[in-house]
């Protein structure tokens, strides 16, 4: 593993020039509201809605600068991933739209809507089993056999560049916000939201929502050090993987705090937002909401802004229907 001194951090100009870069090939996602959600909760929530972003989520920003930031000649040789679902999609989307390759190693257990988006974008899948360790170990065999260039789902500065356009946007869109709440898995989108929001909005406090069945970053951020969990079970699948030493920079350094909510709590957010903003979210970005719910102290009147990351769900297996 890298060390963070052997690794670049991005800085304000990379976002800016990220976002330049990627706009051709991504969406400038809405912002919603809801007065019974803000009735609710007693602040006033502004919900930036990544799950109306190409192939449905936010990670299509960081993939996207990280592929057409290549050279010919490393883009020749393609790029390769490991992932649960957003990032493979999302990177298979972008290297589909620069002709190129894409290898994807992805749990056995992810999904089924995710795989069939992989390879509906083109996406070269290898599965492995449900946990970090085996997730890397087959992944270093498919990176030899095939050359691609790596693109880490959040421990890369391209893709934290990418995933801070996010919350550029959303400074654009909303004024006076007095905190950002974004979920936590790797930490890619909350890395990008600190590397904005420190730059361009320092006042604004970042929460981070995490489920309590994969809290490994809560207890990283409580400890003082990186924490990892190998193969945590939770309803939110995006958020299973841990925080590596890029992540942990902006985490550390920037992070307000990190709340946690439990599966009921996730699942009933969920569906709530399905019910009353009538969006389709998965579970992951739920988590968000079921904290604040959870925490209305903390934001009670406030201007939140609350990042939806996603909205590819599988509509077979939604958590609040009886087989």
């Amino acid at each position: 593993m890298k060390d963070l001194h052997d690794m670049i951090i991005p800085n304000y100009d990379d976002v800016l020039a990220a976002h330049a870069r990627i706009a051709p090939y991504i969406h400038r996602t809405p912002v919603l509201t809801s007065s019974y959600l803000n009735a609710l909760t007693g602040a006033e929530l502004f919900f930036k809605c990544e799950n109306f972003q190409k192939a449905g989520a936010f990670k299509v920003r960081g993939a996207s600068n990280a592929v057409f930031g290549l050279s010919e000649e490393m883009a020749a040789r393609g790029v390769a991933t490991h992932s649960s679902g957003n990032h493979a999609l999302s990177l298979s989307y972008a290297a589909g739209r620069r002709g190129i390759p894409c290898h994807v190693v992805m749990p056995r257990t992810a999904p089924e809507a995710k795989k069939a988006a992989v390879r509906g974008y083109g996406g070269i899948i290898t599965e492995c089993e449900p946990s970090t360790t085996s997730r890397e170990a087959v992944f270093a065999e498919v990176q030899a056999a095939t050359g691609a260039e790596f693109v880490h789902p959040y421990n890369d500065p391209r893709v934290i560049a990418g995933q801070a356009t996010c919350s550029k946007e959303l400074l654009e869109q909303v004024e006076g916000l007095d905190a950002v709440i974004a979920p936590i898995g790797g930490g890619g989108m909350v890395s990008g939201t600190c590397l904005t929001l420190s730059n361009i909005a320092p006042q604004v406090q970042i929460y981070a929502a995490e489920p309590e069945q994969a809290d490994d970053a809560y207890r990283s951020f409580k400890a003082g050090h990186i924490i990892a969990d190998d193969a945590p079970v939770t309803i939110a699948d995006g958020l299973k993987v841990p925080l590596k030493e890029l992540t942990w920079h902006f985490v550390s350094n920037h992070v307000t705090d990190i709340l946690t909510a439990s599966e009921e709590e996730i699942i009933a957010a969920m569906k709530l937002t399905w019910q009353r903003m009538k969006i389709v979210i998965e579970a992951s970005c739920a988590v968000p909401l079921a904290t604040i719910l959870k925490n209305p102290e903390i934001f009670a009147g406030k201007r939140v802004g609350v990042i939806i990351t996603g909205g590819n769900v599988d509509m077979d297996t939604l958590p609040w229907i009886k087989m």
